[in-house]
């Protein structure tokens, strides 16, 4: 688990990124923890758009795309329904990524993907009260995981600047955030050499 203020950071740099693709009309659709990577000074690098399309214009099925595609955890109901998606896809994973980082697990995780996927359809958000969050910080998350898409944050024609106006945001200056100002609270260990791989899980550096 982080920090709130650290989960803040990261969040409002992702939602920085996630503005850059859509404002391009690029969705990511394979945003997680995994796909969020740390530079050398700690600021967030979004990697990874095997999954990626471009000319998305909408925020669901109009102006949308249909494949079914990312990693179950993160999907979003639109998609599990397989009903037609868009740019409110990386807005839902965003709100579960939030989640995962001050709870420790993803919103609606189970092991069974069957069981999580119908979570992600049915089941209300909770909340531990073993973790102390903000009323902010909730407030983003249910209304980033509102499976309504046009009722989600993100949706509307103002898309992404809504999204950063939100008060979890209010102690952040996003000019600041954009230009890489406001030092992160953890900076990796410096590499010895292009080779040093030591900030990468053995889980990854010990396979073949």
């Amino acid at each position: 688990k982080f920090s709130e203020s650290r989960a803040r950071l990261y969040l409002a740099e992702c939602c920085l990124a996630i503005k850059a693709m859509h404002d391009k009309d690029v969705i990511h659709r394979d945003l997680k923890p995994e796909n969020i990577l740390l530079d050398s000074e700690g600021h967030v690098k979004a990697v990874d758009y095997g999954l990626a399309k471009g000319n998305i214009t909408g925020a669901g099925a109009e102006g949308g795309t249909k494949t079914f595609c990312g990693t179950p955890e993160y999907v979003a109901p639109e998609l599990v329904e397989n009903r037609g998606h868009g740019k409110a896809v990386d807005w839902w994973a965003l709100g579960v990524i939030l989640y995962e980082f001050l709870y420790g697990l993803p919103t609606f995780y189970d092991k069974n993907v069957k069981k999580m996927y119908t979570k992600i359809l049915h089941d209300p958000i909770k909340f531990s009260n073993n973790v102390t969050v903000s009323d902010e910080a909730k407030d983003f998350i249910r209304k980033l995981l509102e499976r309504n898409i046009m009722s989600r944050l993100g949706s509307s024609a103002t898309g992404p600047q809504e999204v950063i106006g939100h008060p979890f945001f209010s102690s952040l200056d996003m000019n600041a955030v954009l230009q890489r100002r406001i030092k992160p609270e953890f900076v990796p260990p410096k590499q010895r050499n292009d080779a040093d791989a030591r900030n990468f899980d053995e889980e990854f550096t010990s396979e073949a």
